[in-house]
């Protein structure tokens, strides 16, 4: 009878084992998580925290992200230290896929760019086209603020100013590079009453920030060439075995949604929108 008794006893215990082992591989395996890079618009402005847990609820898939400049992002991915990409500068979006670093671009929303500056407008640029807008400031001395980052905002600014015939003045006095993400470098400009180029998201965030009445304007605004594309990129399992590719494909298919791009045409602040839905 005793030896029965523990005979039951380790049955029982070994059942118990494999019951808590197969529940721990179980919750293991549904515990599906992303890594994401993303650009300092999309946070700044609050579109994530409004975006992602209507993702996270959907797709049981949990998300993290880094907020920073564009190239850094490419940068995070290119090394495989993240899953996903959410960014905004297509022409070195195409060269990354290019070189086998990422695998799919998904075009999901846009906005614009914009040149603000103090109410007085030293130089004169309000309404001006964007090349006219910088020749004048450049001819004026006037404090310009750049982000100097290798964002996707900051390569849009070299390319108008390359546009415009004007080499990057870099090494002028009046061109300040904070090296900074987007709404640092706007409230440095408020400072030191000057002007930089932003996204029209981070712009309304600002404005919100300044209970509506921001002390910067847009100056410049509406020229074609001031398109701000965002794009999901995937990362190409070739170069990044362990990146999670299927999940990125499900957030990169989630965000291209009927009900994800509504999310985004309604995401407001006073009123405004900051992003336009645009997946095809």
């Amino acid at each position: 009878m005793y030896r029965s008794n523990v005979f039951t006893c380790i049955l029982a215990l070994i059942f118990t084992m494999i019951i808590t082992i197969g529940l721990t591989i179980n919750a293991r395996a549904q515990t599906k998580g992303l890594m994401m890079a993303t650009t300092t618009s999309t946070d700044n402005t609050g579109l994530l925290d409004y975006l992602i847990p209507h993702f996270e609820k959907e797709t049981g898939i949990t998300m993290k992200w880094t907020a920073t400049g564009t190239g850094k992002a490419l940068k995070l991915g290119q090394n495989c230290d993240v899953d996903v990409l959410l960014v905004h500068a297509p022409p070195a979006e195409k060269k990354y896929i290019a070189a086998g670093y990422g695998k799919d671009r998904r075009e999901v929303m846009y906005n614009d760019f914009v040149i603000i500056g103090p109410q007085n407008d030293p130089a004169g640029i309000k309404g001006k086209s964007i090349s006219d807008a910088l020749t004048a400031i450049k001819s004026k001395l006037a404090v310009f603020m750049s982000r100097g980052d290798d964002s996707g905002t900051n390569k849009k600014e070299k390319l108008l100013w390359k546009n415009a015939g004007i080499s990057l003045p870099d090494k002028e006095k009046w061109y300040i590079q904070t090296g900074q993400g987007m709404l640092s470098t706007i409230n440095v400009a408020q400072e030191r009453n000057g002007y930089t180029m932003t996204d029209r998201g981070t712009y309304i965030k600002y404005q919100s920030q300044k209970g509506g009445n921001a002390p910067l304007k847009i100056l410049v605004e509406g020229d074609g060439i001031l398109l701000n594309q965002y794009s999901v990129l995937t990362l190409d399992p070739q170069n990044c075995a362990n990146a999670k590719y299927d999940l990125a494909l499900t957030f990169s298919d989630w965000m291209a949604s009927q009900n994800a791009q509504n999310l985004i045409k309604n995401f407001r602040l006073l009123e405004q929108k900051l992003f336009i839905p645009n997946a095809k």
